[in-house]
């Protein structure tokens, strides 16, 4: 597994008007989640484009150095999340997870497929990439670039489920071993391909309306709602979901 050197400025103003202030400045703003806290820091933006287009991408080890005012810090942490402007392209907010290198952690890992063609595609059959990541668990210093399947035996009809990938010793996949992964379909013949193509819409049934006087929807009671964790009061709340978490 990959790892690289990042440093990172604790930053004590928050807020939009304060994460733009340090766009302007060359910078992004992000967040280091861990342990319980929660730290506003904020990075170089080239720094991360590089993490992000290496072997390893999201999943590579960062040795984080830490500056303040009046403290340092060395930490070891994992992309968490990113942002990117849907218009350029650039990063506008990057989240951290520190990570304990003895205590195992859940990630999701890309599958890659290696080996010859396989058998069933050289007889005419399509090649199914049905599962591109893979959720495993596994110690920090373990995890893979990617989950490396080869197809090459298999043939026509045949698919390759999460059970029959072999990894090396220390990593467990938490997906349904009943997960396909990879496969080889049979191909569509002109006619079948000829009826899909011709085939009018199937029609669709109107909804019923409601009886008159009752309610199309109760109002959830107060107590059924379902309360959302909060994170601490200086950290900026994260605008996606969390990548990778350690186990409970």
């Amino acid at each position: 597994m990959q790892r690289i050197g990042l440093t990172a400025e604790i930053r004590e103003r928050v807020g939009k008007g304060a994460a733009r202030g340090i766009r302007r400045e060359g910078m992004i703003p992000g967040v280091l989640y861990g342990q319980g806290s929660a730290t506003n820091i904020s990075l170089n933006p080239s720094d991360i484009s590089k993490l992000l287009h290496s072997e390893s991408g999201e999943n590579t080890l960062i040795n984080l150095k830490l500056k303040g005012r009046d403290k340092e810090a060395e930490k070891v942490a994992i992309i968490r999340d990113f942002q990117l402007d849907p218009v350029t392209g650039k990063l506008l907010h990057t989240d951290l997870f520190e990570i304990s290198m003895d205590k195992p952690i859940r990630i999701k890992v890309p599958v890659e497929i290696i080996g010859d063609t396989p058998a069933g595609v050289k007889e005419g059959g399509l090649l199914q990439h049905n599962a591109r990541e893979v959720t495993i668990e596994c110690l920090p210093s373990l995890i893979p670039d990617h989950i490396k399947v080869d197809a090459s035996d298999l043939k026509i009809g045949d698919v390759l489920y999460v059970r029959e990938i072999k990894v090396s010793e220390g990593i467990k996949f938490l997906d349904d071993g009943g997960m396909p992964v990879v496969s080889v379909a049979a191909p569509i013949s002109e006619t079948k391909l000829e009826e899909l193509l011709t085939a009018t819409p199937a029609e669709v049934k109107e909804p019923e309306v409601a009886a008159k006087g009752k309610e199309a929807a109760a109002p959830a009671e107060e107590g059924a709602k379902v309360e959302k964790a909060e994170k601490p009061e200086k950290a900026e709340k994260s605008e996606k979901t969390t990548k990778a978490e350690k186990p409970k």
